[in-house]
């Protein structure tokens, strides 16, 4: 039965016999035989070679990663290495194999001497359990097997099914509180004042949103905009937002202490990657240097230059987007139809959102082999370091490409229009949108919220469908030609390794950065949970809920539809948990400058203190935000417009001489009034003290929960006791 247990799939087309390609193939067997490997040969559609490793390369292998103290035992105590291990190993020499061409597996798949290279999905025990109690949709609310993931998978996919299960557990915490925000916006904000105002200003007549033929507008008509906006910006809001911050430092704390708990319990917590890459170096080549640290400046300063002009193209692409909206706009003002005309500003920003997607796919593209064109510059020693150069690269790149027309939204919309009579024009022509009388942030609610619905859901569906509909294709492709195969050559149908390297063969490929799309796709849309979710308080919960179907599909994606997975040892998730605590810091830089800047909250206190009636006299009944509308909306003399607008004097009978606009300005020479410069100190006094407080309660959230608890420290503190003992 040893026989059968074959490491290593090897896949090539079947080549004209003295051809270049089949004596490239034939070397490189060559070199693996000289190794003491064993080969077999099956032929079908493809040639298939079976590869088996001796057993002294394990014998090796275990002697070199030991601890000193255990080096001293004889081959007959080594325990049988596990499959996780066996695979690791074999790829590693497989990769690293020369031919006397000085040519490498990776060299000639590229020239197409081998198709494929991949371990088996074997019918084993492990594998039957992880497809009952993980990979299918019945179990989907279950406590996930990371025991078994690890024993079949290798424990870097363990440590991100680990770290995305406590994700996940943790944001329904979030996620209440998102509901909650939302819920009290529905019930206790709903009816505010500032809402009832603006429902009610039936008098208030606003100047026109676009320079031809436009023509003034009721403030009433926009109460249901209103009411939605006050949904999400009231007092509730930056109770939510100050408990994300705190949230989103628990989380990664409480990961660190899951993850020692994790690794302690698989007896990783001393083991070194650059000393195994070393071992395994050697294990290939005893004659094997290693490749010494370097560092070039000129190679740094060209990397930094090249990835400054990325993010300056991605700025640019959400600058075109801004472009679109203005031009939008205006173009929809002065359609013919009357519902395009009415909801002009709404689709604008809604079709922008869309348009602000596919640039998200169409870039995410582009940024990747850009980040792996800087990583080829930069030539890092391991492939460890070259991951980690890589990973702090495209998540540059990927969070300009998906906050680059967010940012634009939530600080610079409505904020550098102008006002009526003098405002900011792209190449003269079309004007800069403006806010909405109501409050910008409902323009940024609309945005994610497109965003993110899009993202997970047409994202999960091409996750899963592509896989699937491509396995079924090759499978169909395959088959015909096989049953022919197998009624003519009935010696060969009976191997019964045959049919398994063929199902395995007709699964999706898998490559290096298989595991790293998923990490990638799950920290973005944690960056959108958390760095603008005082815009969105339902972000959490959309996040929740394309977890916990995530987990289930990657789970069916990697046992059903693809390849197996080169299992890769680890100890923690890497240089995710410092790009996670970047992201951390950022959410309350982010929240902070949403509530200060974008939302209404500062304005609506200043009021309430400094110029309500409640100032004046002592109406304790009286709601102290009773007249903010009229307040922050200042008057325009329609004389006063540009020579080339063209705006409909008259308005419903009535000859309009003046109307409102949003914004604080004097309306004789319409410069900032001392109210405006109130309410920017106020914004900064409260940006200072909001992100001041919110990253004092995070170091001191990091301080009171330890990384590691203290039954592992004391284990470890044992162990290393103990071992000095038997020593002396």
């Amino acid at each position: 039965q040893n026989e059968e247990k074959w490491d290593f799939v090897l896949v090539s087309d079947i080549h004209e016999m003295g051809s270049e390609k089949e004596i490239k193939r034939k070397k490189f067997l060559d070199e693996l035989s000289k190794k003491g490997f064993t080969i077999k040969k099956i032929e079908d559609t493809k040639l298939f070679y079976g590869v088996r490793a001796p057993q002294q390369i394990f014998w090796k292998y275990q002697c070199l990663m030991m601890n000193p103290n255990s080096r001293q035992q004889n081959s007959s105590a080594y325990q049988d290495v596990p499959v996780t291990t066996r695979i690791r190993v074999v790829h590693f020499i497989l990769q690293n194999t020369v031919t006397s061409d000085l040519e490498k597996l990776q060299d000639l798949m590229k020239k197409k001497v081998f198709e494929a290279a991949f371990p088996l999905h074997k019918k084993e025990e492990i594998r039957e359990i992880l497809k009952k109690k993980w990979a299918r949709w019945r179990v989907l609310f279950k406590e996930q097997p990371i025991e078994e993931i690890r024993c079949y998978f290798g424990e870097k996919v363990a440590l991100y099914f680990a770290w995305l299960g406590w994700y996940t557990y943790l944001l329904i915490f979030a996620a209440l509180a998102g509901l909650a925000t939302v819920a009290a916006g529905a019930t206790v904000f709903s009816s505010s004042q500032v809402s009832k105002e603006i429902c009610d200003a039936n008098n208030t007549i606003m100047c026109p949103l676009c320079d031809q033929n436009c023509s003034f507008w009721l403030l009433s008509d926009t109460c249901t905009y209103a009411k939605v906006t006050h949904m999400i910006d009231n007092e509730a809001t930056v109770v939510f937002a100050m408990f994300m911050a705190i949230w989103a430092t628990v989380f990664l704390e409480l990961w660190k202490r899951e993850r020692a708990n994790v690794v302690t319990s698989w007896d990783l917590y001393g083991w070194d990657e650059e000393e195994e890459e070393l071992a395994l170096q050697l294990i290939n080549n005893s004659q094997h240097e290693p490749r010494l640290y370097q560092h070039s400046y000129l190679r740094s300063t060209i990397v930094l230059i090249l990835a400054l002009l990325m993010i300056m193209v991605l700025i640019g692409i959400a600058h075109a987007l801004v472009i679109y909206r203005a031009v939008a706009t205006a173009v929809f003002m002065q359609n013919d139809m009357n519902l395009l005309r009415k909801h002009a500003d709404i689709i604008a920003v809604m079709t922008g959102a869309v348009l602000h997607y596919i640039t998200i796919i169409i870039m995410t593209k582009v940024n990747w082999r850009v980040a792996l064109f800087l990583c080829d510059l930069e030539k890092p020693r391991t492939f460890s370091q070259r991951e980690n150069s890589f990973t702090v690269k495209i998540f540059l790149f990927q969070f300009f490409t998906n906050f680059s027309s967010l940012i634009y939204i939530a600080f610079f919309l409505g904020r550098i229009n102008g006002h009526p009579g003098h405002y900011a024009r792209i190449a003269g022509h079309w004007r800069l949108e403006e806010c909405h009388p109501s409050g910008c942030i409902t323009d940024l609610f609309i945005q994610m919220a497109v965003i993110m619905v899009l993202k997970q859901t047409i994202s999960n569906i091409m996750e899963y469908l592509i896989p699937l509909i491509s396995h079924q294709l090759r499978k169909k492709k395959k088959h015909p030609k096989k049953r022919r195969l197998m009624l003519g050559e009935e010696e060969e149908a009976e191997d019964p390794c045959k049919r398994q390297w063929l199902n395995n063969y007709e699964l999706n490929e898998v490559n290096v950065f298989s595991l790293f799309n998923e990490y990638l796709e799950i920290v973005i849309q944690y960056s959108f949970t958390t760095i603008f979710v005082a815009a969105f308080p339902l972000a959490p919960l959309l996040a929740l809920i394309n977890n916990v179907i995530e987990i289930h599909m990657d789970a069916i994606k990697m046992m059903r539809l693809r390849r197996r997975m080169v299992p890769r040892k680890a100890k923690d998730i890497g240089i995710w948990l410092q790009v996670l605590e970047a992201i951390g810091i950022l959410a309350v830089i982010g929240n902070g400058l949403v509530i200060a800047i974008t939302s209404d909250f500062i304005p609506v206190q200043v009021y309430k203190y400094m110029y309500s009636p409640c100032t004046r006299e002592n109406h304790t009944s009286m709601d102290c935000s009773t007249g903010y509308i009229n307040n922050s909306l200042s008057v325009f003399h329609i004389q006063d417009f540009e020579p080339h607008t063209k705006v409909l004097p008259e308005f419903k009978g009535e000859q309009i001489k003046e109307c409102r606009y949003r914004d604080y300005r004097n309306a004789d020479d319409y410069t900032y009034t001392v109210q405006f410069w109130h309410i920017f100190a106020a914004r900064l006094t409260f940006l200072i003290l909001f992100e001041h407080v919110a990253l004092c309660v995070k170091l001191i959230a990091a301080w009171y929960i330890p990384d590691t608890p203290q039954k592992v420290k004391n284990k470890i503190l044992t162990e290393k006791h103990i071992n000095l003992r038997n020593e002396l």
